[in-house]
């Protein structure tokens, strides 16, 4: 996503704002604009046709395409397998689920305690089923994460794209940051929303402007529910993420340890996108491998850059 500027306007009614336990966002009238600086930040994945991570490729090795260009300038690139995470663990607690819901909050705690660092990386806990509710906010403490997994109780029905879009909006936006980081939302849910205001498309463009993977987990019955297993595929897949389909409840937690390692086996590049302009256009991104067949590579499909209405005056 462009770091551009990014307006980001008071939550408003296309979301339902989250319950009261989550923290009070300071109010700040209408927006905060950060500024601009045309430049695009892409983490992205390379596996090879088994599977397995490729993580000694060097950028002559890769051609990315933004908008069918090629960059204006490479700013910088990196095999990046130690970049500080921020991590939104975001788990449905809506009644379809209840039947598995324990085992759930076990294998996402034991996740986080395999993969949270002191002083290094943070984490945050949310759950939803009407509206989001935030039991524990950005930390490195686990066991704090721990206690914010454990308050989670099952609900009624299911707003999924409302809770994506403030996770992304009102969370991951308005986290500061002092360099790189690696930002990753869990989504752990059966896929259907019955109940949000704000579409998956929305939802997914705010994930991408939030420069995110959604990694999802589906919670569905083997053979049950494809719909909503279509609709977690498709939001990883545009986000950059990678969609996991349990066949039994003990899996989660193989699912779980495959999201810690391809957080460390992954590839970083800043660039300036050529014939760039603040139109509210929609951009594509493509990664293509150079010098190797047979790769796979992952990233977010593309960002929308900022209106000339989101542009600060110089």
């Amino acid at each position: 996503m462009v770091a551009s500027a990014q307006t980001e306007q008071s939550h408003n009614a296309a979301a339902k704002s989250p319950s009261s336990s989550a923290p009070a966002e300071p109010d700040e009238s209408v927006f905060t604009v950060r500024k601009a600086v045309n430049e695009v930040h892409l983490v992205f994945t390379v596996t090879d046709k088994h599977g397995h991570y490729i993580k000694d490729l060097k950028e002559n090795d890769f051609k990315i395409l933004d908008d069918r260009k090629p960059p204006e300038e490479i700013l910088s690139f990196s095999s990046e397998t130690d970049l500080p995470l921020q991590v939104v663990l975001l788990i449905d607690t809506s009644g379809s689920v209840s039947g598995r819901f324990k085992f759930e909050q076990e294998a996402a705690i034991e996740f986080l305690n395999q993969t949270i660092r002191r002083k290094y990386d943070k984490a945050l806990v949310m759950g939803f089923d009407l509206t989001p509710k935030v039991t524990q906010d950005f930390t490195d403490d686990t066991e704090k994460l721990s206690v914010g997994i454990r308050t989670l109780r099952p609900g009624s029905l299911t707003a999924m794209y409302d809770a994506l879009y403030y996770a992304c909006q009102d969370k991951l936006l308005k986290q500061t940051q002092a360099g790189p980081v690696r930002r990753a939302i869990i989504l752990l849910s059966d896929g259907i929303d019955n109940a949000s205001s704000v579409t998956r498309e929305k939802a997914v463009e705010t994930a991408q402007r939030a420069e995110v993977s959604v990694y999802t987990i589906s919670t569905n019955p083997t053979g049950s529910r494809g719909h909503g297993n279509k609709n977690l595929e498709r939001i990883a897949e545009a986000t950059g993420g990678r969609s996991y389909v349990p066949s039994q409840i003990t899996e989660v937690a193989n699912a779980f340890a495959a999201i810690q390692e391809e957080l460390r086996s992954q590839y970083a590049v800043s660039y300036k996108p050529a014939a760039f302009k603040p139109d509210g256009h929609y951009r594509t991104i493509e990664v293509q491998a150079q010098n190797q067949k047979g790769l796979r590579i992952r990233n977010r499909k593309g960002y929308r850059s900022p209106t000339e209405y989101d542009v600060p005056n110089q």
